[in-house]
């Protein structure tokens, strides 16, 4: 904005003053006592308004055409505005290299008792929305070990062709951390590069699922679907996973881009393109895709508890290494039952 507007003006938006740790997201203002603690004067600072705002205009700065600067907003909270997730207790799954889920919890915030970010998701006029959000730092960034440092793909979009190569992923589990685990838990077994690029991909489901119980946990409110969006969300197989883990639809929009979105959609209330009725936004929102959980998946919605719980049991200082290993309890001959090729989502 300070360039946009040839360094004339000094201004930011709730969401994104939210997270520079020095902003009380209670009272909606700079914390007196945290800019004194780090010895910060609040003449720096900038002046922070809402998310749907005209702040000025380009004044030729960029643009030959002088063109309304009305909205601003972080990437996530735009994201969750771009999926229409404005009603409490929606909940939006960004997967990119990392996870970002964040559910809008209404005029209220939600302190979390689950390690949670409690934080703003917008504010239009004198309306202020917040929201829980949780971050996964691997996700589609374990899609690029895959490529870079096993070598068993040329390109990421090969993943989706290699987990299809094997009916199921036969016990492997593949925690993302990179750091930690090793000796004694090594379970040698006969399996591929497609259990591998299988396990990567789910490991983004279950890490995703994690966050979205906590935020349960937190609002007491059961979600009723998950909007998905991101670069990963094209992937068909994950998201039918990620659906058959939470029990509940997975839709992915047509737009996938929901941030640049959010922010358009932000700005077109601002400037009137929209009234100032949300409901009119919702309209404009469309479906691409609905995965639908299969009911042959409890079984591994079981197996992800008993994975969390091993995972949690045998964490050195809070930090996971991969982990390729089985989930069978006191006989490591047995095998489960294997869903058949044509219910798993992976099969071709």
């Amino acid at each position: 904005m300070w360039n946009f507007t040839r360094r004339s003006l000094h201004v930011t938006d709730i969401t994104n003053a939210s997270r520079t740790m020095l902003f009380n997201i209670h009272k909606r203002r700079w914390d007196d006592d945290l800019l004194d603690a780090f010895d910060i004067p609040r003449s720096m600072l900038p002046e922070v308004r809402g998310s749907s705002d005209i702040y000025s205009s380009t004044q030729g700065a960029v643009f030959s055409a002088d063109i309304p600067l009305a909205s601003m907003a972080g990437d996530q909270h735009a994201a969750l505005f771009g999926q229409m997730c404005t009603d409490v207790g929606m909940v939006k799954n960004t997967y990119g290299t990392g996870c970002f889920l964040v559910m809008n919890t209404g005029d209220a915030p939600i302190e979390s008792r689950n390690n949670l970010v409690t934080t703003i998701a917008w504010q239009i006029d004198d309306q202020v929305n917040y929201a829980l959000e949780g971050s996964i730092f691997i996700a589609g960034a374990v899609v690029q070990w895959l490529r870079d440092g096993l070598g068993i793909i040329r390109h990421a979009r090969d993943v989706e062709a290699l987990a299809r190569s094997v009916p199921h992923n036969d016990g492997v589990y593949l925690v993302p951390a990179f750091a930690g685990l090793g000796a004694p838990h090594w379970n040698a077994r006969d399996h591929t590069s497609g259990h591998i690029a299988r396990a990567a991909l789910d490991s983004i489901a279950y890490q995703s699922l994690d966050v979205l119980r906590a935020m349960e946990a937190d609002s007491g409110i059961r979600i009723a679907q998950l909007r998905v969006d991101g670069g990963a969300c094209a992937n068909d197989p994950l998201m039918q996973f990620q659906a058959d883990m939470l029990g509940v639809d997975a839709v992915r929009p047509r737009v996938a881009e929901t941030t640049a979105l959010g922010a358009v959609y932000l700005a077109g209330l601002a400037v009137g393109y929209w009234k100032k009725d949300v409901d009119e936004l919702k309209a404009q929102w469309q479906l691409d895709k609905r995965f639908t959980p299969g009911m042959a998946f409890r079984c591994q919605r079981e197996s992800c508890r008993l994975v969390t719980r091993r995972q949690r049991r045998k964490s050195i200082g809070g930090r996971m290494s991969v982990a390729l290993r089985t989930a069978h309890r006191r006989n490591p001959r047995a095998r489960r039952p294997r869903p058949t090729q044509a219910t798993h989502p992976y099969a071709a």
